[in-house]
């Protein structure tokens, strides 16, 4: 259609603009306005790349280019990756667009992109001047009415789309940003709001597309891949549900053997099963045509190495320091532990955890002589899940503990754990709270309490990991940084041009997690403890644990008593715990990388073979041995999983 239009005169016009101004007219300096050629001769390439031309007529006195518009008069949008100008006695001008530009149809105005050399807005060249501020009017856009999917416009609002209180009573969620429940500011989109409720949006439900910027959406490829992930996701977490749903004789884990045919065997579906599932799921029999009716979960790496590894106390410990979630582990300051919350709701702060349930596994000190040689070491969430326990424990299928756990620094560099304590809110004004503390077992009947204990404890890391460290701090609270960024620096601004590849997709990646992760009844809440309270917990963390200064290395060491500030260290900080993986290859690898960008790609090299030394050396017994997996979630790139690719991508993929 666009091919046989641009034939007969609707074609793209492009217009190039100076960075000099006219003295005659007062706007910039402009050449006439080009057609862009053989749009119809190469209707029928099929190819990832197509390259057009157009020739610029502009006087000797022009200058140097700044700015190229587009106007696109066909009927479809189409994507436009760059623009070479050449011909200039100043050589050629470079113009990274990656964008889509909209028909006058859909928006009259043209596009403008900006040249790649960066300004600061006080260095703007005087032709440029204007186009940068209207360009910015148009970012931030009007503030009313509801955003189309070929919008550009960059506004905030709360997460008021969570719940869905039109399909009726346990279907709402209460709305998260306000003084109430405070939270970072999600990508308005305005959509009309629900029924029975005004104060909450209407959803648009997956895979229904939901606004962001047009920019921010995924390309064709990255759209394929995250479907891909997502049906097998949702497969993982909830083929046992749904099949535990529709079978009459369900049951649960049998023993430890039913687990490891998860990865062995697979799940394998009779043809009764799928019959009734592809009535509740239409994708099951998509799925059962690809899989001949079997899911065979992948193979975790720890199990291949060491089938029995998750059992023991040092591979538990090891998580803390070298795990999926490195970052709530804290040198004790103060024995014993205290909470801070209100005792006058929770009762007496101090931990149940006393000098005799740990002087016997401190190697021959005292407390006092394990917290000044900063040998004890905590994992702490009682105070983030103390406040919705009650709320937790009330849920069908739900039971979890406030956790406090304590671990004892070797001399060997490695961790053990020494003490759990798992506590209950009070059941009444005038009850204690319930506290209960457990040592490493003595005798037969003890191992499996303990086992249960530290299975409590996992629970509530990962809950914390997921929805504070992981959403809350790499997401969420990423959202209204990069809105602002667009709202308010030009693609011009030389830190915007630093920041962009970095918050690639995230705005995306937020927009579905609003769809189908962190919604009433999505796949966090169905598997994380907290359930529906996921996300008040989550408010609750930004509220009471999140701070702008300390969320950054080594802000976030030093806070959690992991490092302190040290002027002989090459970085002017001194880790306590010498082979601490996510800090030493994150923030002391080496003190070039600091200094940030030189060589880039050799730096990120050389940080490699750095980890992969490392990962290789038997006295660094938290990431090499027998049974230990190499530490790679810092490594700049790995294979398929966790990582994947790391630098220079988007802060949260």
């Amino acid at each position: 259609m666009d091919a046989y239009a641009d034939r007969v005169g609707r074609s793209v016009l492009l217009e190039l603009i100076s960075t000099e101004t006219d003295p005659r007219k007062g706007g910039p300096k402009k050449s006439k306005k080009s057609k862009l050629v053989r749009w119809f001769e190469k209707r029928d390439v099929k190819a990832e790349l197509v390259v057009y031309t157009a020739e610029f007529t502009v006087d000797a006195a022009f200058g140097e280019p700044g700015a190229v518009t587009v106007l696109n008069r066909h009927q479809l949008e189409f994507f436009i990756e760059s623009i070479l100008v050449e011909g200039f006695p100043s050589g050629p001008a470079h113009f990274t667009c990656n964008s889509w530009v909209q028909p006058t149809r859909v928006d009259p105005a043209p596009r403008v992109f900006f040249t790649n050399r960066p300004y600061l807005p006080s260095k703007t060249p005087p032709g440029l001047r204007e186009l940068r501020r209207r360009e910015l009017k148009e970012l931030r856009g009007s503030g009313t009415g509801v955003r189309k999917i070929t919008d550009r416009a960059y506004d905030y609002d709360v997460y008021n789309d969570l719940g869905n209180p039109d399909k009726g009573e346990g279907f709402e969620r209460p709305v998260l940003g306000g003084d109430k429940l405070p939270y970072p500011r999600r990508m308005r989109t305005a959509r009309p709001s629900t029924v029975t409720d005004e104060g909450a949006e209407s959803r648009v439900e997956y895979p229904e597309p939901i606004y962001v910027s047009r920019d921010e959406e995924f390309e064709e490829g990255k759209n394929e891949m995250l479907s891909e992930g997502a049906i097998k996701a949702l497969l993982h977490n909830f083929m046992p549900l749904l099949v535990s749903s529709v079978s009459p004789d369900s049951r649960d884990f049998a023993g430890f053997h039913d687990v490891d045919n998860l990865f062995k065997e697979g799940l394998r579906l009779k043809q009764a099963l799928h019959d009734q599932l592809f009535q509740k799921i239409p994708f099951v029999r998509k799925i059962q045509e690809n899989s001949e009716g079997l899911l065979r979960y992948d193979t975790p790496d720890i199990i291949k190495k060491d089938k029995f590894a998750w059992l023991r106390d040092d591979e538990f410990a090891r998580q803390a320091l070298a795990g999926i979630n490195p970052v709530n582990i804290e040198r004790l300051q103060v024995f014993p532990p205290v909470s801070k919350l209100d005792p006058a709701v929770y009762g007496p702060p101090e931990s149940a955890i006393t000098e005799e349930h740990i002087i016997g596994n401190l190697d021959g000190m005292s407390v006092r002589q394990a917290l000044e040689e900063n040998k004890l070491y905590m994992l702490d969430y009682h105070d983030i899940f103390m406040p919705f326990l009650d709320r937790i424990n009330s849920l069908d299928g739900r039971k979890a503990y406030g956790t406090r756990t304590l671990f004892f620094l070797t001399a060997g560099g490695t961790l053990k754990p020494i003490a759990i304590e798992l506590c209950l809110p009070p059941m009444t004004d005038d009850c204690k709270r319930a506290k209960r503390v457990f040592t490493p077992p003595a005798d037969a009947t003890s191992i499996w309490l303990w086992q249960l204990a530290k299975a409590h404890v996992c629970s509530n890391d990962a809950g914390v990991h997921q929805l504070i460290n992981h959403w809350l701090r790499t997401h969420a609270c990423m959202e209204p940084f990069i809105i602002a960024a667009h709202r308010q620096m030009s693609a011009m601004h030389p830190i915007f041009k630093l920041l962009k590849p970095h918050m690639r997709y995230t705005l995306k990646i937020n927009a579905l997690a609003r769809q189908i992760l962190i919604n009433g009844d999505g796949v966090i809440e169905s598997g994380f403890t907290p359930g529906r309270y996921c996300m008040e917990m989550s408010s609750f963390a930004y509220d009471n644990l999140w701070r702008l200064d300390q969320e950054g290395l080594p802000a976030d060491l030093i806070r959690r008593g992991m490092a302190v500030e040290d002027a002989s260290q090459p970085h002017g900080l001194r880790l306590l715990i010498e082979d601490y993986p996510y800090a030493t290859d994150e923030w002391t690898a080496d003190p070039a990388a600091l200094a940030a960008a030189r060589e880039f790609a050799a730096e990120v090299r050389r940080a490699e073979e750095e980890i992969e030394r490392r990962n290789a050396d038997p006295s660094r017994r938290n990431r090499c041995g027998a049974g230990v997996l190499p530490y790679e979630l810092m490594a700049p790139s790995s294979g398929p999983g966790i990582t994947c690719r790391g630098v220079p991508n988007s802060v949260t993929i």
